[in-house]
């Protein structure tokens, strides 16, 4: 009787789980279990470049890698988790609920931007959390220069001054003014609720993105949050109203609501609590890979971020281990000691760090072209050979 892996979601996570689980499986010459992955489409969406112009072309076909590999695609939506049951609901891209069987399970389902109850934020705010919302951005922002020149619409606000905020405030100068005009003043305003430039970045990093924010021209408000949204702009917790056609919500993310249906602990941002395998405390049959598991990097008291750079890894473990519980065989424990930040600013270049505490090691140029290297090579998925796309997914592989 053949027995499945069942994936959710065609992420970093997913995709490397399948692959990995594919890869177990043909060196051991198996053909007793089928890999089934559940996503809304065969496609690996390059969600880290989405704060770039042009993301309507920034995913990768999956269709003839899975193929290739031996993977079933399912497209659907995932609702709901059975665990006794070992089945998932989904709904098909028609609408029609039905149902997946599973004897493992691996949850990648991703996470999501947060979208607290701020008045307005629904109605008024952008972001680039999804390929879809991106889109919407770029849309408006080209729709720009039907508009008459006033502060509003030469005015981007960001609102969250983490990691994407940073990203996408550095690239939107270039991107207003290819759109109204190189001359024109635009203005670009982070507004960040900690009390210094760039502080969740570490001290390594701080001072390149004080750097490129004083050449790009991007002012920072620090210690002040957004608290109501407008039509013409935003306003802070001091009362002050920054007039501004473009605002943009980057402000915290948490993982997949999936992880809710399952018995098992999770942390401040939903994410499953996974022993050195991957699999899921608590449960026997479901492990979890990517934005959805809070796992631990090394000995040292460091767990996985929200990242490609940790997703690829932790997809790997997470359907190899999969597959060597069907298989009788011993896992392989997730361990990722090396961490390495590649953060892009925009015209004036990037900033690259090494280990947790972020030893600055290249900046600018020489920094921007790695950052490059990332995001159009290194993070897309291997070519549709089996050969070359199964030896890819060797969860001893490391990924920094």
């Amino acid at each position: 009787m053949q027995q499945r892996i069942l994936v959710i979601g065609a992420g970093f996570g997913g995709l490397w789980s399948a692959l990995s689980a594919a890869r177990l499986l043909d060196k051991h010459g198996r053909q007793d279990v089928q890999i089934t992955l559940l996503a809304p489409q065969a496609e690996l969406r390059i969600r880290p470049r989405f704060y770039e112009p042009d993301v309507q072309s920034m995913f990768a076909p999956l269709d003839d890698l899975f193929e290739a590999v031996g993977v079933q695609f399912v497209q659907g939506t995932a609702e709901r988790i059975d665990q006794q049951a070992r089945k998932v609901g989904y709904r098909d891209a028609s609408g029609r609920v039905a149902e997946l069987t599973y004897d493992r399970l691996v949850l990648a389902s991703g996470s999501q931007l947060a979208r607290p109850s701020v008045p307005g934020l629904k109605e008024y705010a952008f972001d680039v959390d999804q390929i879809e919302s991106a889109a919407q951005l770029e849309s408006h922002l080209l729709s720009l220069r039907q508009r008459p020149a006033s502060p509003a619409r030469n005015t981007v606000v960001v609102c969250g001054g983490g990691f994407t905020g940073i990203e996408t405030a550095t690239e939107m100068p270039a991107r207003l003014r290819s759109v109204l005009g190189e001359n024109e003043d635009v203005r670009v305003i982070i507004v960040e609720r900690g009390e210094r430039i760039g502080a969740v970045m570490g001290d390594g990093i701080r001072p390149s993105i004080i750097e490129a924010s004083d050449s790009l021209g991007i002012e920072w408000i620090t210690g002040a949050s957004v608290v109501a949204l407008d039509a013409e702009g935003v306003t802070l917790d001091d009362g002050r109203h920054i007039q501004s056609h473009t605002v943009i919500w980057t402000v915290g993310f948490r993982a997949s609501p999936l992880t809710e249906q399952l018995s098992a602990e999770r942390d401040s941002q939903g994410r499953l609590h996974v022993d050195g395998d991957l699999r899921v405390r608590g449960q026997d049959d479901v492990f979890a890979a990517g934005d959805v598991a809070y796992a631990a990097t090394d000995d040292l008291g460091n767990f996985a971020a929200m990242s490609c750079q940790h997703a690829i890894s932790l997809g790997r473990h997470a359907g190899n281990n999969a597959a060597a519980d069907l298989l009788g065989l011993a896992p392989v424990q997730y361990r990722q000691p090396k961490y390495v930040t590649c953060l892009d600013l925009g015209a004036w270049g990037a900033v690259y760090t090494e280990g947790w505490d972020r030893q600055l090691k290249l900046v600018k140029a020489e920094a921007k072209e790695l950052k490059t290297q990332i995001n159009t090579v290194w993070i897309y998925p291997p070519a549709a050979d089996r050969r070359s796309a199964l030896a890819a997914a060797d969860p001893l592989i490391p990924v920094a």
